[in-house]
């Protein structure tokens, strides 16, 4: 093979659509549009099955296939030779191309007619460059590799769990250039993922959730692939998609301790990417942008690379705070406080606390600040340790894939958040501090 696939993905994402020739079993040819190619690797691609029409029926009478693409970005024409193996109707493979089919059709506005059925797994034979004019292709608005190693150097550096996430997003935006993201921690146990951090938009919308399989975010997460649309498409807007999960939920108190998930409301490229370590997910990885096709293969390519050293510093430090430093000294009782109360209300049920009347917290996050606040009430306690929490039968954590220490950061920052006098500060290797400038009322309900 003269050509390898990868060196032409871009004729793969849509812009120009392709050409796809068969033949029947008398050789009476058949050209038609297509409308979708997906790279999987050097030696296979993944066609839209959406109709059962000639093409279809050509294929399956094991047809000769030829397909034709054009590049958007120096009108280099080529041939593509293949061969038919199997479809799959389910699956990474699958959601993958209905999420991109899905902003293909909106863009030309096709949705009421472009539906995924099946993707149909080809082996590539032969690739050839058809002769005739080109022009040289633009430069990349950002040089990925060259971004991954400098972000690589970057990551390396960090000592703390917190440190790390604050370097991955500060990376996305100053490495990659990437203006609007978000970073998710999965809840295994709610089957939902929380906001751990944002960058590009009014509110951080820290603690923020979106259940697993709505929009581009819970998709990614349900099938553990990266999912990229490059047209808008209002069926992947994860904004509606989340309101419309917690009002199906038909939790009581769910709308109104809903934190707002950040967003653009017009954007027009999405992708989302999982953070997986040794087949658990760990979370998600969302950028979005307002201009068509922002995002190609090659950011694609960059951020698992970037999600996939994430992950593995996120388990790194992970371990490393459940073997607390030994404490500096004995601990002495916080000294009491004056001046207005704060009320704190804990809902059992689902875990939400509420200051003053004010949602900040719910789930597992605010079981952990229910139990300091109890303990720093009834005893005084300001210092704990990771260790200590996790066996603490009052939280209740899910099991070994708790995330506990990326659900204290989420405690951290919603409490810097709402600035209320309440705070929680590292001190050490899986060991922290509880500093509480005001009075306390704690009321279970």
């Amino acid at each position: 093979m003269s050509l390898r696939i990868e060196t032409i993905r871009e004729c793969l994402e849509g812009i120009i659509p392709g050409h796809i020739a068969t033949c029947d079993r008398e050789g009476t040819p058949n050209l038609a549009y297509l409308s979708q190619v997906e790279f999987i690797d050097n030696e296979h691609v993944a066609l839209s099955y959406q109709f059962f029409n000639r093409t279809r029926q050509n294929v399956l009478a094991d047809s000769p296939v030829r397909l034709l693409l054009t590049s958007h970005l120096t009108a280099a024409q080529y041939r593509l030779t293949l061969h038919y193996l199997r479809t799959e109707a389910a699956g990474p493979l699958f959601e993958r191309m209905r999420a991109k089919l899905a902003g293909i059709a909106s863009h030309t506005g096709m949705s009421g007619i472009f539906q995924l059925l099946g993707a149909d797994i080809y082996r590539v034979l032969n690739i050839e460059q058809v002769p005739g004019e080109t022009v040289p292709p633009p430069p990349p608005p950002v040089n990925c590799l060259n971004a991954l190693r400098r972000t690589a150097d970057r990551l390396a550096t960090c000592s703390t769990l917190e440190c790390l996430l604050e370097k991955a997003v500060d990376c996305l935006e100053n490495e990659f250039g990437i203006a609007h993201l978000m970073l998710l921690m999965h809840d295994e146990a709610r089957g939902r993922l929380y906001t751990l951090a944002s960058r590009g938009y009014p509110e951080s919308g820290i603690g923020s959730e979106i259940p697993v399989g709505a929009g581009v975010i819970g998709i990614c997460a349900r099938e553990r692939t990266p999912i990229r649309i490059g047209f808008t498409n209002s069926e992947y807007a994860y904004g509606r998609t989340v309101r419309d999960g917690i009002a199906a939920d038909g939790q009581a108190d769910a709308l109104e301790t809903a934190i707002p998930l950040p967003g653009l409301p017009d954007a027009a490229s999405q992708m989302a990417v999982p953070i997986s370590v040794a087949g658990r997910l760990l979370g998600v990885l969302y950028v979005e942008s307002v201009s068509d096709l922002h995002f190609g293969y090659d950011e694609e390519d960059a951020l698992v690379a970037f999600a996939a050293q994430l992950g593995l510093a996120i388990v790194h430090h992970q371990q490393a705070d459940d073997l607390p430093d030994e404490p500096a000294g004995s601990e002495e009782e916080a000294p009491a406080v004056a001046g207005t109360p704060l009320t704190i209300r804990h809902f059992a049920a689902t875990d939400s606390v509420f200051i003053d009347d004010d949602y900040l917290i719910k789930g597992v996050a605010g079981a952990i600040l229910w139990v300091l606040l109890s303990d720093f009430a009834e005893r005084r306690r300001t210092s704990f340790t990771n260790k200590g929490l996790r066996v603490d039968p009052r939280i209740r954590l899910p099991g070994v894939s708790d995330n506990l220490e990326a659900r204290l950061v989420l405690l951290q920052r919603r409490l810097e958040e709402r600035d209320a006098g309440i705070r929680l500060t590292k001190t050490g290797r899986g060991r922290f501090s509880l500093a509480v400038d005001h009075p306390l009322q704690l009321l279970e309900s």
